[in-house]
């Protein structure tokens, strides 16, 4: 295996599947083909199986384990999304208030180094950074 020859892919270990499928095509955008089950696998940018999610409770008995639902905000990771420019966050961030998203940390922001962003907390406490490196 070499490193340039591979797709990555993010996944996402979730307590309830429908209440974060709905987040994140509903509410997000993401596009899927999931009707049902334990696994829902979503298109974005970088091709199909670049975001999935998968049951923890069938995770945990793959893997022999008991199932521990976590608590608050997922502090361990968080996923980007890179929009195009300054005023896509900006933008994106009005939508999203309109629809109870939770902000953890408040308005967009630019910092010194040339980012603008903000988080969203997804249904289960994960973190997703919306932000951009392009003023125009």
């Amino acid at each position: 295996m070499t490193g340039k020859d591979v797709k990555t892919g993010t996944g996402l270990l979730v307590g309830n599947i429908e209440n974060m499928v709905h987040f994140y095509r509903d509410i997000l955008g993401f596009q899927t083909q999931w009707n049902g089950g334990p696994f829902a696998d979503f298109k974005t940018a970088n091709g199909e199986l670049s975001l999935f999610m998968y049951s923890r409770e069938e995770f945990v008995k793959a893997i022999d384990e008991d199932y521990v639902p976590p608590k608050g905000i997922n502090q361990t990771f968080e996923i980007a999304l890179w929009l195009p420019s300054f005023a896509d966050v900006d933008s994106e961030y009005e939508r999203l208030s309109k629809l109870g998203v939770r902000f953890p940390a408040g308005e967009p922001v630019t910092y010194p180094f040339g980012i603008r962003n903000f988080y969203v907390a997804d249904p289960e406490g994960n973190l997703l950074e919306i932000g951009s490196t392009k003023k125009n």
